[in-house]
């Protein structure tokens, strides 16, 4: 398989420590707007000569065309923040490529009720293309992360093995992560966690279908895996708009456990402005107020050797099996210094990472193949649970009082 990485942050590099080493991979093309970044994780693996460097423009379709086709590629794999996706998807389409990311194309709220009413929802732009994409033959995956990805993998394997009938899929993500020597470090791309953050957060219900809530809304405390409590609130995420479409359920959530200290944060950013993608004036200058709050804030990439402690992400699921209540936490936890150790990137990229290798690998192998635009909820999970274990990233499953 030949892909094109467009991005190596903390993901795309955590990416490349993964793939560098699977004989599947004949090449892996390292590209970014930063030639210095590029330049810094191909030294970091040793200048393997199978990931060739590009400069590259995210927001330029023509160019990430050109580059695809310079290299031959198969697949190109979307590492940026999701500002950039639409022009990414369209530029794979246009190149007759495949096509991978980890987050989708981004929503907009109602203008009228947007507590309560969808507007354009995440991933819209691409799922109104799936009959092109099918037509010309090509497979568009789409929110293939850890959340969204492996926990969309964990519903669609709780479908098939644990339940008869599902009430609820709930995914569920806490940790203890602490950042030393920072006021306020997020360990992920501040653009994205203020876009997820602060837009309405979207709940699914079988006889409603999609609406939104407040930011924030309904806490509650998940005990979760080697961290334990830890109290979680609804914001916006991709699984709430992928899962329902393959599995058979009654509700949809997604809440994360963020902490008051961080919230607040986010308050104030957004009550400045400061959470605008739009550029405004500045002095004669366009900038856009979030890329500022961003470029204030250490890179999440850099933040390993100051982390410490675990992440854990799954998916709860509630229904019944023969006839009895069940409740389950499908989770996959993530140790920072191990991943440290291990790999040389921090616990949150890293995790997020895996799932991306274990897909090229399935649609390498034809084990997982299609046409269009899917989740990860429409593909067999058990050869994505099969392969966990071997990339160091084993499923864990706790069984919850009714």
């Amino acid at each position: 398989m030949k892909v094109l990485l467009v991005g190596v942050g903390g993901v795309g590099e955590a990416i490349a420590v993964i793939a560098k080493d699977k004989p599947w991979v004949e090449k892996l093309v390292l590209s970014d707007y930063n030639l210095a970044r590029v330049k810094e994780v191909h030294e970091k693996l040793g200048s393997p000569a199978k990931m060739p460097m590009e400069s590259i423009d995210a927001g330029n379709q023509d160019m990430i065309v050109g580059i695809a086709r310079k290299h031959g590629v198969d697949l190109i794999m979307n590492a940026v923040d999701p500002v950039f996706n639409e022009t990414i998807f369209d530029a794979a389409y246009e190149a007759g490529t495949h096509y991978m990311d980890m987050a989708m194309t981004l929503s907009s709220p109602d203008l009228k009720d947007p507590y309560n009413v969808c507007g354009v929802k995440l991933g819209d732009y691409q799922f109104e293309r799936a009959k092109d994409w099918e037509k010309k033959g090509l497979l568009a995956l789409v929110g293939l992360g850890v959340e969204p990805g492996m926990a969309d993998v964990f519903a669609k394997y709780a479908e098939k093995h644990l339940f008869d009938e599902i009430e609820e899929v709930g995914v569920r993500d806490g940790a203890n992560l602490e950042v030393r020597g920072y006021d306020f470090a997020p360990n992920f791309s501040i653009w994205t966690t203020i876009e997820e953050c602060l837009n309405p957060p979207v709940i699914w219900e079988k006889d409603k279908g999609w609406c939104t809530t407040e930011p924030f809304s309904e806490p509650e405390v998940f005990d979760f895996p080697e961290i334990g409590p830890v109290e979680c609130v609804n914001i916006e995420h991709e699984e709430v708009l992928l899962v329902p479409r393959r599995v058979d359920c009654k509700r949809v959530t997604f809440k994360y456990g963020l902490g008051d200290e961080f919230i607040n944060v986010l308050k104030v950013i957004k009550m400045l402005g400061l959470d605008n993608r739009f550029p405004i004036d500045v002095k004669g200058v366009k900038v856009a107020p979030r890329d500022v709050v961003a470029a204030c804030l250490p890179d999440p990439a850099h933040l390993g050797d100051q982390m410490f402690g675990k992440t854990c992400a799954g998916t709860w699921v509630k229904g019944t099996k023969d006839g009895k209540p069940r409740q389950v936490y499908l989770y996959q936890v993530a140790d920072n210094e191990t991943c440290m150790k291990k790999f040389g990137v921090q616990a949150v990229v890293w995790q997020t990472a895996v799932s991306p290798v274990i897909g090229w690998q399935l649609l390498e192998t034809g084990a997982w193949k299609g046409a269009g635009v899917m989740g990860p909820e429409a593909f067999d999970p058990d050869p994505f649970v099969e392969l966990m274990p071997k990339y160091d990233f084993p499923m864990g499953l706790k069984e919850m009082g009714v």
